[in-house]
């Protein structure tokens, strides 16, 4: 009964989150004749009011993000071309991560770094999966068989941290930059303030979400090995 009641609880901390963060993202994503702008047209406004002629605006299948790369902010189709609540938050959300890079924001820049080498190694790591069942039954396996699954492991141990860093990332770029730019611009009215709010949070549930799936993963594949 005991473990029942775990799962569920381990459920509802992975998933509740992400259907929330689905929920109210679609909640406030009706057309809005009051909204000044499209997400795309938001990006483009404060690109030149913080002098960042550099930045890329453009639309993506991806979901919406910053990429440091390519310093470009990308946006779903709805959130790029319509006038929605959703759509300039998420702009802004967005945008305030481009701030936090042209700002040299440390954790952004910590992150960039880790995403770079958990890329490296999730690839190291999908291959000694791939390969570990073929050395499995070769005369050498029970000496390759554990540092490949530690690899893995350790592929997958890096991915869990770069979402955990990500985490003051998401906060900073929704609260500490995207909605101080919603109101001192005055781009969404008071009475949207809590919505906005709202909307910011669902974005960051996403990544503790991410962070504790995550963790679960490496949790399971730690005590396959210690077998």
């Amino acid at each position: 009964m005991i473990y029942l009641i775990l799962g569920i609880i381990l459920f509802v901390l992975i998933l509740g989150p992400q259907y929330w963060a689905k929920h109210i993202l679609q909640k406030y994503s009706g057309h809005r004749d009051d909204i000044p702008g499209t997400g795309a047209e938001l990006v483009k406004h404060l690109r030149k009011k913080f002098d960042m002629a550099y930045l890329k605006v453009e639309g993506t299948d991806l979901g919406d993000h910053y990429d440091p790369t390519d310093k470009a902010v990308r946006l779903s189709k709805n959130n790029l071309d319509k006038r929605s609540l959703t759509a300039i938050t998420v702009a802004a959300h967005e945008f305030g991560h481009a701030l936090q890079h042209a700002k040299n924001y440390k954790p952004l820049t910590t992150r960039t770094s880790m995403v770079r080498t958990a890329q490296k190694l999730e690839r190291v790591g999908g291959f000694a999966l791939l390969v570990l069942p073929l050395v499995a039954f070769t005369p050498a396996g029970a000496r390759l068989a554990p540092a490949l699954f530690l690899v893995v492991i350790m592929s997958m141990l890096v991915n869990t941290l770069v979402h955990f860093v990500t985490l003051p990332v998401e906060f900073d770029a929704s609260f500490g930059r995207a909605l101080p730019i919603l109101r001192e611009g005055q781009y969404i009215s008071k009475n949207d303030y809590r919505a906005a709010r709202r909307i910011l949070t669902a974005c960051a549930l996403t990544y503790l979400a991410s962070s504790l799936s995550g963790l679960l993963n490496f949790w399971r594949w730690l005590k396959m090995l210690r077998r």
